[in-house]
């Protein structure tokens, strides 16, 4: 592919040099590339739409391209103040294809999963743009989730994968995408050396804040793995792993705050909840868990605080039901069809049978004992006799069929 400096692309379309260079910063021209100082843009780019113009209010263009370089677009700072989803959707008038995913990005939040079905469908069968095809591709594998589809999963996966990539930035996000799709299950294997090692320099800015919340629940699945003895790592073993990870994803709590991007700090709270949840500071897990539930209630978000269910035990339960009880409730409900949806595709994808008829006690006290815990260690923990504990792990032996040494494969 050829390229062209500012000047001469400038010269082409009859505007200043200086217009083409922020139309190139605000990601509105395709393919446009910065080395150093300087962006070199596609020969063959073409002129964005003005769209404060009469002419460009005009237009309909069903493919015009995203405004962000992001196929993540509501964890950006589109959508930064709580209560304010819908109203954010404006700004994206005059870009229908974006709009349509916010839209059901939003709805996905929210727990809505046939709009998001509808969405990703309807993107999928028509000639979308790079990164509308990448946004619905990992929407359609969100519904796979809450269906508890392999079939659904794999054609999510094969529609990333097919994406009309056209240089190393494309692919990049493609990747990205790739590695959110997986660590939905907590697979924690074959992804690029620049996300294991949480690089994002290959990534446009756009995509930073989603990039990170996929890294947090990639550093969660890789302590939660450790911990329960499924994947060894040198000089660090049990819960070592996890009580360092806070160092890592507090910062990046502040910096999506800075970001102003609502989604991506609900979502990187709860991450750090879990993971301070797990190497037992609940107190600095609850500091993270109201936060995100006040992110959360203004615009219904019960979505994505169901998802943080599994992982935060009863602890969740125990603030949203305080605050808000009829928000807990439908939580709870969604929490049901994601668990169980979760459950079967996960344990097809790994070819294991995990358990769904656990209590959230008993999957905490089976969940520890995975950990490598003793049971005055876990009675202790959770404030409970020793005989409650053996009571709990006697039940979750017979519900799985397992002993307390390979219950990490089940949960």
């Amino acid at each position: 592919m050829k390229f062209l400096k500012i000047d001469e692309i400038a010269a082409r379309w009859g505007v200043s040099p200086r217009a083409v260079q922020l139309l190139c910063k605000e990601g509105k021209i395709n393919g446009a590339q910065r080395f150093g100082r300087a962006w070199m843009i596609p020969e063959d780019a073409t002129r964005p739409i003005d769209r404060r113009t009469r002419e460009g209010r005009a237009y309909d263009d069903d493919n015009q391209p995203l405004p962000r370089k992001t196929p993540f677009l509501y964890m950006t700072d589109l959508y930064s103040t709580p209560g304010t989803a819908d109203e954010a959707s404006l700004q994206l008038l005059g870009y229908h294809e974006a709009r349509v995913l916010f839209e059901a990005e939003v709805a996905y939040a929210r727990g809505e999963i046939d709009k998001v079905y509808a969405s990703a469908s309807y993107l999928l069968g028509k000639h979308s743009g790079f990164y509308a095809i990448i946004s619905a591709g990992m929407l359609l594998a969100q519904c796979a989730i809450w269906n508890g589809d392999l079939e659904m999963w794999r054609a999510a996966k094969a529609h990333i994968a097919e994406a009309p990539a056209v240089n190393d930035y494309d692919r990049d996000i493609l990747l990205l995408a790739i590695c959110a799709v997986d660590i939905m299950l907590y697979n924690v294997t074959d992804f690029p050396e620049w996300f294991r090692i949480g690089c994002f320099e290959p990534l446009p800015k756009d995509a930073l804040p989603a990039a990170r919340v996929y890294y947090a629940k990639y550093l969660y699945a890789v302590g939660y793995a450790v911990a329960t003895g499924e994947l060894v790592l040198e000089d660090i073993d049990g819960l070592s792993m996890m009580r360092m990870l806070p160092n890592t994803i507090e910062p990046m709590v502040s910096q999506a705050r800075a970001d102003n991007s609502l989604i991506s700090e609900l979502c990187l709270r709860m991450s750090c909840a879990a993971v301070y949840h797990n190497s037992g500071d609940d107190e600095q897990a609850i500091r993270h868990i109201d936060r995100a539930i006040a992110l959360a209630l203004p615009d219904r978000l019960y979505g994505l605080l169901s998802e943080y269910c599994r992982v935060m035990d009863s602890l969740l339960e125990q603030r949203l039901s305080a605050i808000d009880p009829e928000a807990w409730r439908i939580v709870k409900g969604l929490y049901r069809v994601y668990n169980e949806g979760w459950s079967h595709l996960s344990g097809s994808v790994r070819g294991k049978s995990l358990v769904t008829t656990l209590s959230a006690k008993e999957r905490e006290v089976a969940k520890l004992a995975a950990f490598g815990m003793s049971n005055a260690q876990i009675a202790e923990k959770l404030h409970m006799s020793v005989s409650v504990v053996k009571q709990a792990i006697r039940i979750t032996s017979e519900k799985t069929g397992m002993s307390r040494r390979e219950f990490a494969q089940v949960l």
